[in-house]
């Protein structure tokens, strides 16, 4: 996801949430390496489901930045199995393992996928052509150069998407591999292995999020599973927070590690390199360190951060913490640009995070629900942030200044031989008591005190002659500075001056003192420069007249800028009128927009849509209007895909920018709606995002549609585009400036060729479902066989069966495999190399997998019967984020990789059954009902004085007869005793004691409920778990 340095930032910012994977070493006999025993327990503590996004693994695996890439395709494919496998042997999951590959995306992605592949051709473009310069070079000095390694392209990445020849090979690898480690490997014999390859619709973690919430669905779900993902996106911490789930982890790179860290080989060098070489970066390759982020930690953390006492409604952590999911979402994603006062590396998400802590207290509730936003509390975050926007952009730009001044001053110093010391430039300017600068002061700098040492120490001591000298040299330095403003820019500051509180002396004052910051720079570089050659000298007096004719032009700029109105919005929230937005007159090449619109002086926001819209004066007002609307339901889209699935396939951001939050504004009225639409098939999805350069992965008849000039969607696929370096410094981070789609008549287009298509090109055209693979060891294989694959008179018993999560971890709904599996066959291998065999399919089985679907929305809970993690931060730790001790993660940069590898974290349930009823089921008919006896006694308790509140004991007679297991009715349960729960009604105060694992007793209030666990990690007092308030949320 679009949250660049977000796992950085996060994991120094909560230290504890990392902690490094521990990895076994295989046994290497007679040079032969033996592979892990699987079965054997994990030193990392053990793991029910794991889920791969395996884009994540494809491609490093493919184009690798390290190492030399594969040569072929089967070779990618080999290294594919080689790192999942390497992945598993670290997580070793028991239960279930999902292999989720990116399918056709909503269009909302489809922009960022086109830029991606637009700019990843122009790349491989520019490599191919330095190669062959490479070898040209070569060539004239007499090497001899191989027409195999002459003839050699780089492999085009882009065959990473749906539809591609690649993707098909890859589905079918990925599903011969799975059944080769189901045939062959004992510890797999449990697991049960869904593989939902690019024919799946959608994204890859969000089909893992699907997944999750059909899971968490069934009744006899255990709420304490544990779960891990595996992927190098930001965007999996927010989807691990959004499931709710207690024991959730990521697996994945160590970003830290300094082996990770080093640069890539040059395309000379992978040309140059023996194999021997090869074979050695190869090995380092695969001993790269991994490491866990464990969100379980984090949400402890966020339980401490995100804590508001006397919050007007009763505070809910689930809540907060989708609030906390939902703002960072403005500081970059997928599917929406990033505001443009919010960046994660300047701790953006603090400042959200504080203007959330002060709005909160004034509202009614939290500002999502399920995935629901609340317009009124999102208008008033945004308006807070957008009352600091110009402050933020001030102080960006300071810090900018201050930056390059640093990196200047260190290249001089490396230069003159001088590491240790910094020649001091800032004037050292004497004050009095009031602030007001001496009488007589001279105003010297530190050069000019260096410069006169002996005549200051003269005039210090009296002697007339260096009086006399010192005088004369203020007064030439006053008209040096005084004699290059003109008379129409004294005009302009005695203008201003008038106008407000200050004198033209102060005013002016600030422009002499930054005019004679740079006369005396200059003086320094002529000085450093009066012994080099007369045409150096030369080009140092033209560049000197420039900067100050530069120098000039910028202070008559600022003294402009100052008469502008810093604002000028109109208020109101009708429809925006259509407004026609341009990329500008360059059609190719970087350009930053953001030196036109200079964010730090006022006037900011009209130069900003004139210069990156080219829009005019009298259209700025509707373009604002536009971009606000469409970047809401924008938000609203992505906390919808977050929480409850994709709300609209069909939806986009139809901006290359994003607006301002001080222009979010009337928006509490507005009503934002989506319709769901349907995906597009893999060929249209080709079309959309692939430049022509990429043609050749796409069926013949769609090439000329892309490269001739009369197609009919020629204006889709521009052969050079311009990049907006948008203020960023590396060249990833421009924005590609491409056309949008226009879907009906690309779909119109692309449709006319179907029939054009040959059979094979039409299967990889299509909409499938997942498929699930299990061993014959499968505690469900006799059932699923039985019921679908032995046929009774020629019949099948059952088209599809539905099963449930009881008995082997895993809920969904199979039916017979659509690709032709039957038993007694055989699965031949589609890879070339790796010796590997055919199988005999009588090992295991193979068939279409879907998810049971939901009974309503998703809602954003911890199920009930959940048992917590064993606590891992201390008082401590807690304290440091409420009171932000040390918050500054800078201190710990240098050494976090280190102290990170200190971290020893454990997983899994730890401690007592959690345990509320919740709205529906017939324990919570009960309690719901005492609850309401109970206010209504309290009331009348309370206009009787006279009356002293007495206890009415009531018991409930249900028994919990299991122990870490399932009653009767699918309710997970942990009691140690089995006993069950008794209810006392008492008039002032609700508390939940859990003691000895005892169900407890609960003593109902109208005050609210509290709930204490005794037993909580250990012997602290469980006060860290509190429901305030009312009945819990369902």
């Amino acid at each position: 996801m679009g949250v660049p340095s977000f796992f950085r930032w996060l994991s120094r910012k909560y230290p504890k949430i990392i902690s490094p994977v521990l990895e076994e070493q295989p046994q290497i006999v007679d040079n032969v390496k033996l592979p892990l025993d699987y079965s054997l327990p994990n030193p990392n503590g053990e793991l029910d489901n794991l889920y791969l996004d395996m884009n994540g693994i494809v491609h490093p695996c493919s184009h690798p930045e390290n190492k030399p890439p594969p040569e072929t395709e089967d070779e990618m494919l080999l290294a594919v199995f080689e790192y999942t496998n390497r992945v598993l042997n670290m997580a070793r999951p028991r239960k279930v393992l999902v292999m989720a590959v990116d399918g056709v995306a909503p269009r909302a992605k489809m922009n960022q996928q086109r830029a991606r592949r637009f700019r990843s051709a122009r790349d491989a473009q520019i490599e191919n052509e330095a190669r062959e310069e490479i070898l040209r070079q070569k060539e004239e000095i007499g090497e001899m150069i191989d027409d195999a390694v002459k003839n050699k392209k780089t492999w085009d990445s882009n065959a990473i998407t749906p539809g591609t020849p690649f993707m098909d090979k890859l589905a079918a690898a990925l599903r011969y591999w799975t059944a080769f480690k189901l045939a062959t490997d004992p510890g797999w014999k449990s697991l049960q292995v869904i593989i939902s390859d690019a024919t799946v619709p959608g994204e890859g973690e969000h089909k893992i999020m699907n997944f999750i919430r059909s899971q968490r669905a069934d009744p006899e779900y255990n709420p304490n599973t544990t779960h891990c993902i595996y992927g190098l996106d930001a965007d999996l911490i927010f989807l691990g927070l959004a499931t709710h789930e207690p024991h959730f982890k990521i697996l994945r790179e160590d970003v830290f590690a300094q082996d990770n860290r080093r640069r890539g080989n040059t395309l000379a060098d992978s040309i140059n390199m023996s194999e021997e070489e090869k074979r050695l970066i190869q090995e380092q390759d695969a001993q790269k360190p991994f490491l866990w982020l464990h969100i379980s930690t984090l949400r402890d953390y966020l339980s401490a951060e995100l804590w508001i006492p006397r919050l007007p409604f009763p505070f809910d952590l689930e809540r907060a913490i989708d609030d906390w999911v939902f703002m960072c979402f403005f500081c970059g994603n997928d599917f929406l640009p990033h505001l443009p006062c919010l960046d994660v590396r300047e701790n953006s998400i603090d400042i959200l995070l504080d203007i959330w802590k002060v709005v909160l207290p004034n509202l009614k509730t939290y500002m999502t629900c399920d995935g629901e936003l609340n317009l009124e509390s999102v208008e008033m975050l945004l308006k807070q942030l957008g009352s600091r926007e110009s402050d933020i952009f001030k102080t960006r730009h300071i810090q900018e200044i201050r930056k390059q001044e640093s990196i200047q001053r260190r290249k001089l110093q490396r230069q003159n031989g001088n590491n240790n010391f910094a020649t001091g430039q800032e004037q050292l300017q004497m004050h009095d008591t009031s602030g007001n600068l001496a009488k007589g002061s001279w105003n010297l700098t530190t050069s000019d005190m260096v410069r006169l040492k002996k005549e200051l120490m003269l005039a210090n001591e009296g002697d007339p002659e260096a009086i006399r000298d010192n005088k004369r040299l203020k007064v030439a330095k006053i008209d040096e500075l005084t004699k290059n403003i003109s008379n129409e820019e004294m005009d302009k500051v005695v203008d201003l001056a008038n106008k407000s509180n200050f004198t033209a002396a102060e005013i002016m004052k600030k422009k002499l003192q930054a005019r004679k910051h740079k006369l005396e720079e200059d003086e320094k570089k002529e000085k450093e420069e009066g012994a080099e050659a007369e045409a150096e000298e030369e080009r140092s007096k033209k560049k000197l007249k420039t900067e100050e004719d530069n120098l000039n032009e910028e202070i008559s700029n600022e003294v402009e800028a100052e008469n502008e109105d810093e604002e000028s919005s109109v208020s109101g929230t009708a429809t925006p009128s259509a407004v026609v937005v341009s990329n500008g007159p360059i059609k190719s090449g970087v350009i930053d927009t953001d030196e036109a619109v200079r964010l730090f002086e006022p006037g900011y926001r009209e130069r900003y849509y004139k210069a990156k819209c080219y829009v005019s004066d009298e259209d700025i007002e509707s373009l604002r209007k536009g971009m606000v609307k469409s970047y809401i339901e924008g938000v609203s889209w992505v906390l919808l895909y977050y929480y409850q699935g994709c709300a609209s396939w069909n939806w986009y951001y139809p901006y290359h920018y994003a607006p301002f939050a001080q222009d979010f504004f009337g928006i509490t009225d507005m009503d934002v709606k989506f319709e769901l639409g349907e995906p597009f098939l893999p060929f249209e999805q080709l079309m959309s995002v692939l430049p022509a350069a990429s043609g050749h992965t796409l069926p013949s008849i769609f090439r000329p549609l892309m490269s001739e000039p009369d197609s009919p969607i020629i204006d889709f696929y521009p052969a050079e585009f311009p990049i907006d370096m948008n203020g960023k410094k590396m060249s990833w981070q421009g924005i590609s400036l491409l056309p949008f789609i226009d879907e009906k008549r690309l779909l119109k287009t692309v449709r006319e060729q179907y029939p054009k298509l040959t059979d094979y090109e039409k299967s990889r055209n299509v909409r499938k479902e997942a498929v699930l693979l299990i061993s014959n060891k499968n505690a469900n294989y006799e059932k699923f066989t039985k019921k679908l694959y032995k046929s009774v008179d020629g019949k099948i018993e059952t088209a599809e069966l539905l099963f449930h999560h009881f008995k082997s971890g895993l809920s969904g709904i199979v039916c017979t495999d659509s690709e032709g599996f039957t038993l007694g066959s055989k699965i031949l291998c589609p890879v070339q190399g790796g010796s590997l065999p055919d199988l005999s399919t009588n090992s295991l089985l193979k068939m279409t997998y879907k998810l049971l679907p939901l009974p309503s929305r998703n809602k954003s809970v911890i199920l009930n019967g959940y048992i917590p993690p064993e606590r891992v931060l201390n008082q401590y730790d807690l304290d440091s984020v409420m009171y932000k001790y040390n918050n500054n993660p800078r201190n710990n940069r240098w050494n976090f990789g280190d102290d990170m590898k200190q971290n020893k974290i454990p997983v899994g349930p730890s401690g007592t059954t959690q345990y509320k009823p919740r709205v529906g089921g017939f324990r919570a008919f009960f309690f719901f009902g005492q609850q309401q006896q109970q206010q209504q006694q309290y009331h009348q308790q309370q206009q009787n004085v006279n009356i002293t509140s007495g206890n009415t004991q009531y018991t409930n007679g249900t028994r919990y007869q299991s122990n870490n297991n399932y009653n009767n009715r699918g309710r997970y349960n942990n009691n140690n005793t089995g006993r069950g729960g008794n209810y006392r009604n008492n008039s002032t105060n609700g508390r939940m004691n859990d003691q000895d694992g005892r169900g407890g007793s609960f003593r109902g209030g109208n005050n609210g409920n509290r709930y204490n666990n005794r037993n909580y990690s250990g012997n602290q007092r469980g006060n860290s778990s509190r429901y305030q308030g009312g009945p819990p949320r369902r």
